[in-house]
């Protein structure tokens, strides 16, 4: 089951969500304006950026977002407040979110999406928000790494059995607009019309008297898109050669082997061996697949060997975002009752951009981003004033532009040497009715590819990364300063 499974998920939260939500209403504050930005401290994987995903998920759970009548009579019996109790029966979520696109390449310290309207709605989603923000963030970041190193190789996502539970679907989705090429997770390509990909397992050879007799009849079972591992006894003198005797025999039947996977050993040497005894054997067009533990450092290695690998299924380091297993994804309130608030403390880390902001983008001439800019959404300050981020951009980041346009207008930036800055922010759902944004999964995925597309190659390094310019506005580091006086 995912979370958009999940008819009402007005109890998919924390518990003191719910009481903080009912103090609000005992106090008759609940309906007071306020603003919660979403925006994360670090980059995962030692890297630089983020791939944003998981907003079309969230935006359908906040269009149903209520409680039953069961669930409310579960709140009264556990000690909740039969006047709030029957205030959440009628509750729909009514708030308005402003956020980059799904796919969008985004940085530490910078507002990525906010939720503001009454104080109850904004708080009540901050769990459930997070939970799918985080995660698909995390592993969409993941896959993009992985893309980045293996190139126009073919990726495939074979982690289904090793995923966080049911979490595996939505991680798949994260996945393709990360940049896989196919998936093994059925019900994935089934729900998310992702293209599907598999071979066999150990356990089909092991069912036959002997090797070749498993792969003569799995070829002739799948003529037309046969993929034999070729590991199960020994590689170079079992599997590749029968694996070359089989690809014969589907040759003067009129069809072509796809192509043999690796799934243990050492990958450069043995897909080295296996490339040159197919070719020997005048089977250039057969790929070589490689599996097992992959990640994209070791994909990387491969790559700069010259390892003539064409397929690389990635399933664990993949799937559970490994090493890190969560993105440090937060969720703060910068504004209440007209009021800008802001987290001061003795981590400095650990603070807030207080306020309503803008979020926008600088790209110089030749399309490549420069620099991203929070400002105020109030003032109107020319990029070439703008501080430096210092640690305050790096210690949060929020915003939630009332003045967000609805499109993302490009417009001329005067005295400085760029072609344009955009409004990376716009309107998903205005009042708790939603508002146009994109949920076909390849789209996203392709507008992702080329924002990624335009990130200087060294803030796309996969060890050392150079760390992306986010800027302050003169007027967010005055109100910064107000606040800590």
């Amino acid at each position: 089951m995912e979370v958009t499974d999940i008819p009402h998920p007005g109890l998919y939260t924390d518990f003191y969500q719910l009481t903080m939500g009912q103090g609000y209403y005992k106090t008759g504050i609940h309906r007071k304006k306020a603003h919660f930005d979403y925006f994360f401290r670090n980059a995962p994987y030692e890297g630089a950026f983020v791939v944003f995903a998981g907003l079309s998920q969230l935006l359908s759970v906040l269009d149903s977002y209520r409680f039953t009548s069961d669930e409310v009579e579960w709140l009264a019996e556990n000690g909740f407040d039969k006047d709030f109790c029957n205030y959440l029966k009628k509750y729909r979520f009514d708030g308005t979110v402003i956020s980059v696109r799904e796919g969008e390449v985004v940085f530490p310290g910078e507002p990525v999406l906010t939720v503001s309207g009454p104080l109850l709605s904004c708080q009540l989603v901050e769990s459930l928000l997070l939970n799918i923000l985080n995660f698909q963030s995390l592993i969409a970041t993941k896959t993009r790494r992985l893309r980045l190193a293996c190139g126009d190789r073919k990726l495939v996502d074979f982690g289904l059995r090793r995923g966080q539970g049911t979490g595996a679907i939505s991680a798949t989705r994260a996945a393709r607009i990360g940049g896989i090429d196919a998936t093994s997770n059925v019900l994935a390509g089934y729900r998310y019309r992702i293209p599907t990909s598999g071979t066999m397992a150990h356990s089909w050879i092991q069912c036959f008297d002997s090797e070749l007799e498993a792969f003569r009849c799995y070829a002739e079972i799948y003529p037309d898109s046969c993929i034999l591992l070729v590991d199960t006894y020994h590689t170079v003198e079992s599997g590749v050669p029968n694996a070359i005797t089989v690809a014969k025999e589907l040759e003067e039947r009129g069809h072509r082997l796809v192509g043999v996977r690796l799934d243990s050993g050492n990958p450069s040497e043995l897909s080295r061996k296996t490339r040159t005894m197919l070719d020997d054997a005048g089977l250039s067009y057969v790929a070589i697949a490689v599996s097992d533990q992959l990640d994209e450092h070791v994909i990387s290695n491969l790559m700069r060997e010259g390892a003539p690998v064409d397929l690389f299924g990635v399933g664990t380091r993949l799937i559970t975002g490994y090493p890190d297993g969560a993105l440090s994804g937060v969720y703060k309130m910068s504004m209440v009752d007209r009021h800008p608030t802001m987290k001061t403390t003795e981590e400095t880390s650990k603070s807030n951009l207080p306020g309503v902001k803008n979020l926008l983008r600088e790209s110089d001439q030749e399309g490549w981003f420069r620099r991203d800019l929070v400002t105020l959404a109030d003032t109107d300050e020319n990029p070439e004033h703008l501080g430096d981020a210092g640690d305050d951009a790096e210690a949060a980041a929020q915003s939630t532009p009332p003045k967000v346009p609805e499109q993302e207008p490009v417009t001329e930036a005067e005295g400085v040497s760029t072609t344009q800055i955009e409004q990376i922010r716009h309107y998903v759902m205005k009042s708790g009715r939603l508002c146009h944004y994109e949920t076909d999964l390849d789209n996203i995925a392709g507008f992702s590819q080329s924002r990624i597309a335009r990130l200087p190659d060294e803030i796309k390094r996969l060890t050392d990364p150079v760390c992306y310019e986010v800027r302050l506005g003169a007027s967010m580091k005055a109100l910064i300063d107000q606040i800590r006086k």
